[in-house]
């Protein structure tokens, strides 16, 4: 995680994590574009939260500038360390809404050990589950937050592997020219490297297997240490260093699709929640959140200030 995203938290925790103790209005000068008109929340107090990473500051800021275009007085409760917090928050009413991942929540939340490879139907039964919990999931946004193999240019044009089918097919020909850089985490748990060799039929030999953390396996890749790196698919890096994302032809990996994630109760009251963020989640994909990302994480910009650029940009919202 970045230093910028602690530093731009605008919450504190309880040291019990039992709830969330400060945070800040948001008071961006925004009016209705495209979405809000009419300002349908207009004498709503809305409170958003998210948790302490790049994308979610920025998508946790996305939400709350959409909510004051359409009239409602918003609380910044961003940066919640941890998962299980932020959406203790939003279960609890400490907060009304977040965007949370599908993913996440079928397997973290709700206990379940096998995802479901169609995205949609995974959101149905996230959706469905949580309805008891007293949490409404919104419509998904195609943004896929999961596990990919990367490459540098140069490899891609030895090796001109395009999905893991083809990294698969090369580690048979030529077993020396597959090597990986991963995690600790990724290389041992069942919906990493396991899975994903036994999915598509692989074997790497573990000297070709190198274990580091995060943020050094882009520059490695980058570098071509390793010809693919462990990445997540909606990193800024990929596009900063021009890497080449494997695609996942055989639908291994877990979707984690982000949607609103809304206090049940809170929607009951104010239901043009789901009206105003419904068009700004459908616009939320890989290449937009890439593109987020990096002006966060490389180029050192405020993740408020990047979503409220980019709402403006796309004609959600306007000045006022």
């Amino acid at each position: 995680m970045c230093p910028a995203c602690l530093l731009s938290a605008a919450v504190l925790v309880s040291a019990s994590g039992c709830g969330l103790q400060s945070g800040s209005p948001m008071a961006d000068d925004v009016q209705p574009a495209s979405i809000g008109r009419s300002e349908p929340l207009a004498g709503a107090h809305l409170t958003v939260t998210a948790k302490a990473f790049t994308e979610q500051l920025i998508l946790g800021a996305i939400m709350g500038i959409a909510f004051q275009a359409a009239g409602a007085d918003v609380l910044d409760r961003t940066g919640i360390q941890g998962s299980i917090g932020a959406r203790e928050a939003v279960k609890s009413g400490d907060a009304d809404g977040m965007y949370e991942y599908t993913g996440t929540a079928w397997i973290t939340y709700q206990g379940n050990s096998e995802p479901i490879p169609d995205p949609q139907k995974q959101w149905q039964g996230v959706h469905d589950a949580d309805l008891d919990n007293g949490l409404t999931w919104l419509p998904p946004s195609s943004l896929n937050n999961t596990y990919a193999l990367a490459m540098n240019q140069a490899n891609f044009k030895k090796y001109g592997t395009k999905t893991l089918s083809d990294v698969a097919a090369l580690a048979k020909q030529d077993p020396g020219a597959v090597t990986l850089c991963v995690e600790s985490e990724f290389a041992n748990r069942a919906d990493g490297l396991p899975g994903m060799e036994k999915a598509y039929g692989m074997s790497a030999p573990s000297k070709n297997i190198t274990q580091m953390d995060t943020g050094i396996i882009y520059t490695q890749a980058k570098k071509g240490s390793c010809t693919y790196g462990e990445v997540f698919t909606t990193d800024g890096r990929i596009k900063s260093m021009n890497l080449v994302v494997m695609e996942d032809d055989k639908k291994f990996f877990p979707n984690y699709n982000v949607a609103p994630e809304i206090n049940s109760k809170a929607l009951k009251k104010w239901p043009a929640i789901a009206e105003v963020l419904n068009p700004v989640t459908q616009r939320l994909n890989n290449t937009v959140a890439r593109t987020l990302n990096a002006k966060v994480d490389v180029d050192g910009q405020d993740p408020h200030q990047v979503a409220l650029d980019w709402m403006k940009r796309e004609g959600f919202v306007k000045s006022g």
